[in-house]
């Protein structure tokens, strides 16, 4: 018997949870219609045993389930998020109906929190649901009281392409799309092949599911390890305490809702947090979570746990920035996730009134506030306190002057970067004796990166010449500190006189800002990214404006700066902007469709901004220790088809890194890595791919080229294993291009990129390695198209089957390769449509077997013949000339809605004209993959649109260029 997804990790979880308190019962003996969400017959009996009021007139419990199927329905109108945020309502008990004396209404549970032992859990696999004339079976359903909960999805831990991802594709972007209904009670899905484990919620993108962490096992991805995490994780206790406790709904920027589950280390530490409270000693904690890794969803979810906490009887929760003002990612995340009884104490007088009152919320306020303060405020001892970047507090002793007002609170300080033992004032806020190094809670630079909630920053130093020289440097870094007086800091203004003249040379601004750009043209743009000019003060803020304003589009960069009283007028004309004002340009910065393209900042920004998109810092400011992490990790974020963050370094910084980053944890001497280790890599990563083709002739162009080089690929353990170190090559090109050191290296990557496309399965799976080329990657492949092009003539092949015996034993044994190698390239150019899709999974499963000899040549050329003309006939229905009818039409419609009598623009004439420089325009069916000819084909259309005068309608570009990228 061979090992599969059912055998080995499907049944292995159902096996492990069975021992944590789930009881598996197969679907065939589950009391449902494959169209029922729920399991009815277990959901009206957990109704009546923990709703008194409905187990007195069991006939209110289909009152309930009238209800649920309501927002069932809803799904199809309101979409999924919107569906499942109602029905997380009603599993919190947030609803109530009619059911008591004289029709008073009473809240109606659905889950017993208070008792888990009254719910009912149930695992079970296979779990059938069908809409309409689609039928969809899960692996593994997880039902609290018949309601599916948990639903996962498993895959053969055997084929090393298939993974978790393509476990996740298939929730994500089939079952969630197909059968919605069915997702609607859902908490969160998991996706496992046996070697890692990852979960997200409804309609979240696979690239932020996250994994759920058991430290004894981090080096060890087996199925023994992953079967131990899932038992400790999908246990009924954690499932219900993320239901109740850490699930949120927000809106986010395109006013789109997002549903947001916690990620393991901030169930970790909200528990450790909310664990002390109700000890009640040490009344303190110190918490380390690496930049970018959650810190603000972390707060949130431990205000709101501790102030539904019964135990902790009606606490007030203090939330503490760090900045003058509260205009902070942490209140923008509160107010984003909308957490009730929330309110906001700008000044003293207001912090004093709220807390003197005895206020029972949870209070977002300023760190400047306590150093105002005077005297007891409230020596309540429910009251927590968490303070955002804790070593802040150094700053005047803050943290005494907390104690002081709030002397019976519990605080807590959370900080993105280690504290050095010589911060001692924050260790004495915050760091508790009984804490394992005096943190309570720790979550990695090492850590983050490794779950991916961060991405590896590398730093690059260009123009020497220009860096500060090495005493300037280690005189400006002895006076850099947190701990200065505003005296001292105007004393250390005055004498950086000197340094300050060379930082504002002009030929010095002139040389970086060009370099600037072409290496944002050369290495940003071109992977649609975006970056920062981090300055040295304003008015270097304002000379590299003016130097790129000379080399660019003005449009392309603005300046963020506070500006003072005292600055120019012209600044302040051009850059004094109020706070809505300047979140329009930050929202502008953030869309990858907008042309602004790189912020100039000096301060602002540095901390608590987040933009995915940043990729690139060009840094020409000297910063040290906390300040300087805070504001590289700005690059750190993930986003998609990024792969790290990259620091230029025009000042000297990164010169020598342990200078820079003095903490007592060795590791941050690697929060960043300098650029040139992944140059060092990329000869023995070429040489490691070239190994699996010895004595292949690269000169040989075409098909017959192609096959010779497949043929040292003969089954799918070694395609595999090829794609999984031609993987690992991509990415350093795509880090590294364009530079030099790639050039003599760029015939044999465009090689071996051809070999990879050619073996891509046509079944679409094996995603994390089989993936999308990068944008680089498809322009070097497609830079000389034509001379390597293919007559694909597959049509003609079709042989009468007469001629098959002879063919196959004849001197044309390559003609089957041939007609494979056809089907394959056919197939790929539909891989997002169902239909070929299907097809490429049924030519997959002929390989496999044909490869296992459980048929002869004959029969494998019969079966790719028959399919050869299956393939013919679904294309048929997608031709090119039906979808380009197709888009004419969509534009004609959208063209007409615009058209009014003051634009009597000629439809017909504008829809001609674009299809028709479109057409010129897309020089290769994957254009849509290159994010270069994306941009080449975006300024074709706005060209286009400009001749009537049609450009300025951004609205209009989106919807036209979105029935491009669809039809053509």
């Amino acid at each position: 018997m061979s090992f599969s997804e059912a055998n080995t990790v499907r049944d292995g979880i159902r096996d492990y949870l069975r021992k944590t308190g789930w009881t598996y019962i197969s679907r065939t003996d589950l009391s449902r219609e494959e169209t029922d969400v729920f399991v009815e017959q277990q959901l009206v009996e957990s109704l009546k045993k923990i709703n008194p009021e409905i187990a007195k007139n069991p006939g209110r419990a289909d009152e309930v389930i009238y209800k649920l199927r309501a927002i069932l329905l809803s799904v199809q109108s309101e979409g999924l998020v919107r569906a499942n945020e109602k029905f997380a309502a009603w599993l919190n008990g947030e609803h109530s109906m009619p059911f008591g004396k004289n029709g008073e209404h009473v809240p109606v549970r659905l889950i017993d929190f208070d008792h888990p032992e009254n719910n009912t859990y149930t695992v079970t696999t296979e779990y059938s649901f069908s809409t309409g004339s689609i039928t969809k079976r899960m692996d593994v359903v997880l039902l609290v009281n018949g309601i599916p909960l948990v639903i996962g999805e498993c895959k053969t831990p055997v084929r090393p392409s298939e993974t978790w991802f393509d476990a996740a594709y298939d929730i994500n972007e089939t079952y969630e799309k197909s059968v919605p209904a069915l997702f609607v009670p859902n908490a969160f899905s998991f996706a496992s092949e046996g070697k890692a484990f990852y979960y997200g919620a409804v309609r979240i993108p696979i690239d932020n599911w996250s994994p759920w962490r058991e430290e004894i096992h981090l080096n060890a991805p087996t199925l023994s390890a992953i079967l131990s995490t899932i038992r400790a994780f999908l246990t009924p206790a954690v499932i219900l305490d993320i239901v109740k406790n850490f699930t949120v709904f927000a809106t986010n920027r395109k006013n789109q809702k997002i549903k947001i589950i916690c990620r393991h280390q901030q169930y970790e530490a909200t528990n450790l947090i909310v664990e002390r409270v109700r000890n009640g000693t040490p009344k303190k904690g110190l918490i380390w979570h690496f930049q970018g890794s959650g810190k603000s969803l972390l707060m949130v979810f431990a205000a709101q746990k501790l102030r539904i906490d019964p135990v902790l009887k009606s606490p007030t929760v203090i939330i503490v920035v760090d900045r003058i003002d509260l205009d902070t990612q942490i209140t923008a995340t509160f107010n984003a996730t909308e957490i009730p009884n929330t309110v906001t104490a700008g000044t003293r007088e207001e912090l004093q009134r709220l807390l003197t009152q005895d206020t029972r919320k949870i209070i977002i306020t300023t760190i400047f506030r306590f150093a105002e303060a005077e005297g007891v405020l409230n020596n309540r001892d429910n009251i927590i306190v968490m303070v955002d970047e804790a070593h802040r507090t150094q700053e005047g002793n803050l943290g005494q002057k907390m104690r002081a007002a709030l002397p019976n609170a519990f605080l807590f300080g959370l900080t993105g970067t280690p504290i050095n033992k010589i911060d001692r004032n924050t260790f004495w806020a915050f760091g508790a004796e009984e804490d394992q190094q005096g943190y309570l809670s720790r979550y990695t630079l090492e850590q983050s990166i490794r779950d991916k909630a961060t991405l590896p920053l590398h730093f690059e130093p260009h123009l020497l010449e220009y860096h500060i020289d090495q005493e300037s440097i280690d005189e400006e870094f002895g006076k850099i500190t947190d701990q200065l007086t505003q005296d001292e800091k105007n004393e250390l203004a005055k004498r950086a006189g000197r340094k300050s003249n060379f930082v504002h040379g002009e030929k010095r601004v002139s040389v970086i800002a060009a370099h600037i750009v072409n290496h944002y043209q050369q290495n940003v743009f071109p992977n649609g990214f975006k970056a920062m000019i981090v300055c040295y003060d304003r008015f270097a803020c304002v000379q590299y404006k003016n130097a790129l304003d000379s080399l660019i589009d003005p449009e392309m960069s603005d300046i963020i700066m506070t500006v003072a009283p005292t600055d120019p007028d012209e600044w302040k004309m051009r850059w004094d902007r109020s706070r809505d004002n300047q979140e329009k340009i930050l929202d502008r910065f953030r869309d990858q469709n907008d042309p602004l393209s790189i912020l100039i900042v000096t301060s602002k920004l540095l901390a608590g901004f987040d933009a995915p998109i940043l990729q690139t810092m060009y840094l020409d400011k000297l910063m040290k220790d906390h300040t300087l992490v805070q504001a590289i990790s700005r690059v750190n974020r993930p986003y998609p088809k990024k792969s790290y963050g990259l620091i230029v370094d025009y000042i000297g910084v990164f010169d020598k890194v342990s200078r820079s980053l003095m903490f007592d944890e060795r590791e941050m001497l690697t929060v960043v890595r300098n650029l040139s280790e992944l140059r060092e890599k990329l000869p023995r990563a070429v040489k490691k791919c070239l190994d699996y083709f010895p004595g292949v002739d690269r000169s040989i162009t075409g098909y017959e080229g192609l096959m010779a080089a497949q043929e040292h690929l003969p089954n799918n353990e070694i395609r595999d294993q090829f794609a999984a170190d031609y993987s690992y090559l991509s990415r350093i090109w795509e880090a590294l291009s364009p530079d030099a050191c790639l050039r003599d290296f760029k015939d044999t990557y465009r090689w071996l990129s051809q070999v990879y496309v050619s073996v891509k399965p046509t079944s679409g799976r094996g995603k994390l390695i089989w993936h999308v080329l990068g944008a680089k990657t498809l322009d070097i492949m497609n830079e000389h198209a034509h001379l390597a092009a293919i007559h694909d003539d597959l049509d003609i092949s079709i042989l009468d089957e007469n001629t098959l015996k002879g063919l196959v034993e004849s001197q044309y044994p390559k003609k089957v390769k041939e007609i494979e190698f056809k089907i394959a390239r056919r197939l790929q150019k539909h891989l997002n449509d169902p239909t070929f899709v299907r097809l490429g999974e049924k030519l997959e499963r002929i390989k496999e077997e044909y490869e296992k000899g459980f048929f002869s040549s004959l029969e494998f050329l019969k079966r790719l013949l028959s399919l050869a003309k299956e393939v013919l006939e679904a294309e048929k229905e997608v031709e090119p000339e039906n979808e380009r009818k197709k888009a004419k039409a969509a534009l004609t419609e959208l063209f007409n809605e615009v058209k009014t009598d003051k634009t009597p623009i000629i439809v017909e004439r504008v829809v001609n004209d674009i299809d028709g420089e479109i057409v010129k325009a897309i020089r290769f069916p994957e254009w849509k993959q290159s994010i270069a000819m994306e941009r080449e084909i975006q300024k074709t259309l706005r060209q286009t649109l400009k001749k009537y005068n049609l450009h300025t309608d951004q609205e209009l570009f989106r919807k036209a260029y979105a029935y491009i990228k669809q039809y053509y």
